[in-house]
């Protein structure tokens, strides 16, 4: 969600002392919020978000703005943000004991002795867990690990299967964790995608691998591009439908102790 708000032209030596970006706490409806505030010299707008890949509400000013204007128009924002903070949701730490959707289906992470290999129980009606092993300090970074590799085995097999479809060959495929794409395909064919699609039903992460492949035929989003995304995949519509609604939904998870922010 993002709220904007033209921007009143000031001299750009006002602006000199400050930084690209910074934190700073503003008294909103009688109590301090923290934010983050971008100066940017590509804004047009003074612009107030919330952005899903952290929580943090971002105040972005242009270059020539004026830095106190920006800070009274954000003060003045407290149902927007109240409503964009509810809409993204707290951060929930990837550790022992909580639930995060596998494929689109909850899961319980529970720590499960000393040796071993992460592994599935339940189903068939029970909850199902995913059990990791080794020293429960580490089961952040080891569940993480699992998940991104889990991500990369469903996104080669699909990545595959549309090649063969349509008779081209990929480049690498490299998982990575952008706060506003799912996905992208260089020039050399290389694939891009967020590891957060392993979070997503199996029909959203088959879409996006679609998406990428279909750009090695086409590198543009013409009508071309998406005659050949749905012949791909057809279920296209619904897959994108899913991302508008609940994409922002997947950067809810963070790497307990890994620096990310939560919120609450």
């Amino acid at each position: 969600m993002r709220l904007m708000l033209d921007s009143l032209r000031r001299p750009r030596s006002s602006l000199r002392s400050a930084s690209e970006e910074e934190t700073v706490e503003l008294q909103i409806d009688g109590r301090i919020v923290r934010l983050t505030l971008r100066r940017s010299r590509r804004a047009r707008r003074i612009s107030l978000s919330v952005p899903a890949a952290t929580g943090v509400p971002l105040l972005t000013v242009p270059a020539a703005a004026s830095i106190r204007h920006a800070l009274e128009f954000a003060s003045r924002q407290g149902t927007f943000l109240d409503r964009a903070l509810a809409r993204v949701g707290d951060r929930i730490p990837i550790d022992d004991g909580a639930t995060i959707p596998l494929r689109g289906v909850p899961h319980r992470l529970r720590h499960a002795g000393i040796r071993g290999h992460v592994r599935i129980v339940g189903g068939d009606g029970e909850p199902q867990e995913i059990l990791v092993p080794g020293d429960p300090r580490a089961l952040p970074r080891r569940a993480a690990g699992w998940l991104k590799s889990e991500a990369r085995v469903d996104l080669e097999r699909e990545v595959c299967r549309h090649c063969e479809t349509l008779g081209v060959a990929a480049g690498r495929i490299i998982l990575r964790d952008p706060r506003t794409r799912w996905g992208s395909c260089s020039s050399r064919g290389e694939l891009s995608f967020s590891w957060r699609l392993i979070f997503a039903p199996p029909s959203v992460l088959r879409y996006l691998a679609a998406h990428e492949v279909a750009h090695l035929r086409e590198m543009n989003h013409g009508p071309a591009f998406w005659r050949l995304v749905k012949r791909l995949d057809p279920e296209t519509d619904a897959a994108e439908a899913w991302l508008k609604v609940n994409g922002h939904t997947l950067h809810r998870y963070v790497v307990a102790g890994s620096g990310e922010r939560s919120h609450g």
